[in-house]
């Protein structure tokens, strides 16, 4: 068997089966079983859907800055999620704006922070907070309405009067 973190050794139907990608496994695990994220608005994505890159960060932490990636790169698949709906994902795409990639993937990053937990938590919740934004429906769209007679009347009086403050600034030239 090969030595590989992402890889275990199962037995399928009474059958050995060297060895397996974890990603295999962890998509026959039941649905009921998988970590759901509770956005709001009766949205849930799952855990899984999401992927952590840690990174070196700059900024503040002193030496531990050069030895320890604390900053967290959160990659959410946009395009190809099924927990989103079709207009909560057309919304999500247009806020994220340069946070999102070509291949329709979200891209958080997060570095404010000195540890890898607190950037992981950081991420997470911009994460939340901008797929519930986008989750929340659109204002209905404005109703035209004609202007009343009262406002039409205090226009033009207050156009005449201005008028008659600017003709008389004026020297007279008659």
């Amino acid at each position: 068997m090969r030595d590989n973190a992402f890889s275990v050794q199962f037995a399928a139907r009474g059958k050995s089966v060297t060895e397996a990608p974890v990603c295999v496994i962890l998509s026959a695990i039941p649905e009921w079983a998988m970590v759901k994220i509770n956005i709001g608005n009766g949205l849930e994505i799952d855990e899984s859907e999401l992927s952590e890159n840690f990174v070196r960060a700059s900024g503040p932490g002193g030496q531990n800055v050069n030895k320890v990636a604390t900053a967290v790169q959160l990659r959410f698949d946009v395009a190809r999620s099924p927990s989103l709906p079709d207009d909560v994902r057309a919304r999500l795409v247009k806020l994220a704006g340069r946070r999102m990639t070509k291949d329709g993937e979200l891209i958080i990053v997060a570095n404010q922070y000195r540890t890898q937990e607190r950037n992981r938590e950081d991420a997470r919740t911009r994460l939340i907070e901008l797929i519930a934004r986008a989750a929340e429906p659109p204002p209905p769209p404005r109703r035209k309405t004609r202007p009343t007679r009262a406002s039409k009347e205090r226009r033009l009086s207050d156009k005449k009067r201005r008028a008659e403050i600017k003709r008389g600034r004026s020297g007279s030239h008659d």
